[in-house]
């Protein structure tokens, strides 16, 4: 590894991030990544096939280098790199630690789940396979659970995973960070656990924000929030609605009557809170 050159380097993490986190790769891919030349690539295939011999096979039906049990990663990913560059749909595999800086101050990072938990439910998601998970709940503790994932939000506060949830026969979220062990299980999943089933995700819904009726000054929150007419009109998912109003404090309530001072913004057109999920914790919405 020390006698790779940086671009060498660069290339044989990509084939490492995608391995571990999708669990196949291509020369097509490497080529479409890098615009390099056949013959380069597969000398690139060679070369971490000679570092990693146990990490992937060919299949020639798919053309692609296939993830093997027992595959090890050459390179350490940074949990906030890989998590941000797959939510970009971005990963050089190549993570480097975020160097913090003295005079430009970042909020307070979310907690990341563990790499290996993150790459299992990636390529599930990939390949469209439910895993088994040990996973534990502020309710009811840690049980075994099946789901289908099929996506990995960031919902402002920590990173769930949105999926298929075979004992209550329902999608819903889970904490991906409260995942201690994830496996896959090797079946076809009913066509009720596509993702396209999944009809709160794939709804989209307006939220009309507004400054909160009790500030003096709501001109200070329409430049905060760059509204137009005095208006911010966002549009969600509705899996997701809770969590955006639940980040943005937005009192919810019929007339705007939170007045602690917590809620700087408040929802115009409150009707729409019948049609999104997770209705729990948005604030001053009734259960």
């Amino acid at each position: 590894m020390d006698d790779l050159t940086h671009a060498q380097r660069q290339r044989l993490a990509f084939i490492d991030f995608s391995l571990q986190y999708f669990g196949q790769v291509s020369r097509q891919d490497l080529i479409k990544k890098f615009a390099t030349g056949l013959a380069a690539a597969t000398r690139d295939f060679q070369s971490y096939k000679a570092l990693a011999p146990e990490n992937m096979r060919l299949v020639h039906q798919t053309k692609s280098y296939h993830r093997l049990d027992d595959f090890t990663p050459l390179f350490e990913h940074e949990p906030q790199a890989i998590l941000h560059g797959l939510a970009k749909g971005f990963g050089d595999g190549l993570s480097h630690p975020v160097q913090p800086s003295s005079v430009c101050i970042d909020a307070l990072q979310l907690i990341h789940p563990h790499t290996s938990i993150v790459a299992a439910l990636m390529r599930a998601i990939q390949d469209k396979q439910a895993v088994k998970v040990a996973y534990v709940s502020v309710s009811s503790g840690e049980k075994s659970r099946e789901i289908v994932p099929h996506a990995l939000v960031n919902n402002g506060q920590r990173w769930h995973v949105r999926a298929y949830d075979r004992v209550n026969g329902l999608f819903t979220d889970f904490v991906a960070t409260r995942i201690k062990s994830i496996e896959l299980i090797c079946a076809e999943i009913n066509d009720n656990e596509h993702s396209e089933n999944d009809l709160m995700w794939h709804k989209e819904v307006q939220l009309m924000l507004v400054p909160h009726p009790s500030l003096a000054h709501p001109e200070a929150i329409e430049l905060d929030y760059q509204m137009q007419d005095k208006q911010l009109t966002l549009t969600s998912r509705a899996a997701l609605a809770g969590y955006l109003l639940r980040q943005w404090s937005v009192d919810c309530s019929t007339k705007h009557q939170i007045t602690s001072g917590v809620c700087q913004l408040a929802l115009a057109n409150t009707e729409v809170l019948q049609q999104i999920e997770h209705i729990a914790i948005v604030p001053g919405a009734k259960h």
